[in-house]
């Protein structure tokens, strides 16, 4: 089988979307397809080193814009431009290998959002597009409690998403794909319905075997939680800040490790001092990869409580450690944990001061009830299992959508 990947962010050892492209291109060679590569030409001096050390059988084409086009990321909105133009090279590009080297499909896997095109269903050859996300949208009740800037933000991504259905170049990618894998039901709800036929739902990330701990470290830690991502309104954080001051009440040597920087921090700042937390948070920009994975082994429990995101590789980092997660029933997240490793918190139904109340309580609960949390903690690594990238690339590839497989 012989498969062309398109993965404008791609790099190894990296998270977000460049973990993301590499780790689908690992996961298609160790299924022992002939893969060739498309992505970013700054993407080469990671993408040699990885390659030299993993001696892993993968063709590779670069492609950029020139070098004066590359300013517009800098324009308000311009990655958008950038990122359109780079797709249509990418594809013409894929056209000039397809008609030397004749590969049996083609599968685009970055930018994984719904919104942005891909030509590569021009090939005329079963066509995967995504993984991709970006169709949860933020509960109208929590809205009130983001700064004014985040709620027009909210308000664009509403209409975008809504456009979406209307957008000739995304009504083209639908129409040519084969499969049309999205990363939660509420992606899947903003597809036009004519399309559903051609649609999975399946999340674009995974973790890899040797991430996941042998064993869970059921041992009673001190009540200190975690947090790891950006600092942005979207996140969530601030209603972790909010809810460690009602654990506090209970547990008063509760406090909270939150690994990361963004542009909300200073708000976020202001929110931990109005709770009087200020104390008990410790803020930290960056540390190794190597020291977080560390991070998630001497805490409670890591709290995500994301509002509209579609993966969390953060949470599935934490379930590989051993560490039991508290987050919402919203995007990936709340896919990604269930009852047997975490606690979920109903969020939908529900208004901001009582997921707040709901938070602190299940924060309070692992903090103080040692049987529930080793429950929780025995069974991460079992649930991380489930979620490999070896059985994302199997559930996409092996889909009755794409017909027979050619040799």
């Amino acid at each position: 089988m012989k498969v062309l990947l398109s993965a404008y962010a791609c790099e190894p050892d990296k998270g977000s979307e460049p973990g993301v492209g590499w780790n689908w291109t690992r996961a298609l060679v160790k299924r022992g397809y002939a893969v060739h590569l498309i992505t970013r030409s700054n993407n080469r001096p990671s993408i040699d080193v990885a390659l030299a050390s993993e001696r892993m059988p993968l063709a590779v084409s670069y492609y950029d814009l020139p070098a004066w086009a590359r300013r517009w990321k800098k324009w308000p909105g311009g990655i958008y431009l950038y990122y359109l133009l780079w797709q249509i090279g990418a594809y013409r590009l894929a056209k000039e290998l397809h008609s030397k080297e004749k590969f049996d499909r083609v599968q685009h896997s970055t930018f994984a959002s719904f919104r942005q095109p891909s030509f590569m269903g021009g090939l005329g050859i079963p066509f995967i597009f995504g993984p991709v996300g970006g169709g949860e949208p933020m509960p109208s009740s929590f809205r009130p409690g983001v700064p004014f800037a985040a709620r027009v933000i909210e308000r664009f991504r509403d209409v975008g998403s809504s456009l979406t259905s209307l957008d000739p170049m995304m009504l083209h990618t639908f129409s040519s794909a084969t499969l049309i894998a999205c990363t939660t039901a509420d992606t899947l709800e903003k597809i036009p319905r004519r399309f559903h036929r051609k649609c999975i739902v399946q999340q674009a990330i995974g973790i890899n075997d040797s991430e996941i701990s042998r064993s869970s470290d059921l041992a009673v830690p001190a009540p200190r939680f975690l947090y790891i991502g950006r600092l942005l309104y979207w996140k969530g954080i601030h209603l972790a800040l909010r809810a460690l001051a009602e654990v506090r009440s209970s547990v008063p040597t509760a406090s909270m490790m939150i690994i990361g920087d963004g542009s909300d921090r200073e708000w976020l700042r202001g929110i931990a001092k109005d709770a009087g937390v200020a104390d008990a948070v410790e803020w930290v920009a960056a540390l190794p990869h190597e020291e977080i994975l560390r991070q998630y082994r001497d805490k409670v429990a890591f709290v995500f409580p994301s509002l509209h995101d579609s993966g969390g590789m953060v949470v599935l980092e934490a379930l590989a450690s051993g560490l039991p997660v508290v987050c919402l029933n919203l995007g990936g997240p709340g896919v990604l944990v269930n009852r047997s490793c975490g606690l979920v918190i109903e969020a939908k139904t529900h208004d901001e001061s009582s997921v707040v109340k709901s938070l602190a309580n299940a924060m309070t609960l692992l903090a103080t009830n040692p049987a529930l949390r080793a429950r929780l903690a025995a069974n991460t690594t079992s649930r991380a299992r489930e979620l490999t990238w070896d059985r994302v690339a199997e559930t996409v590839h092996s889909s009755s959508l794409l017909g027979e497989e050619r040799e």
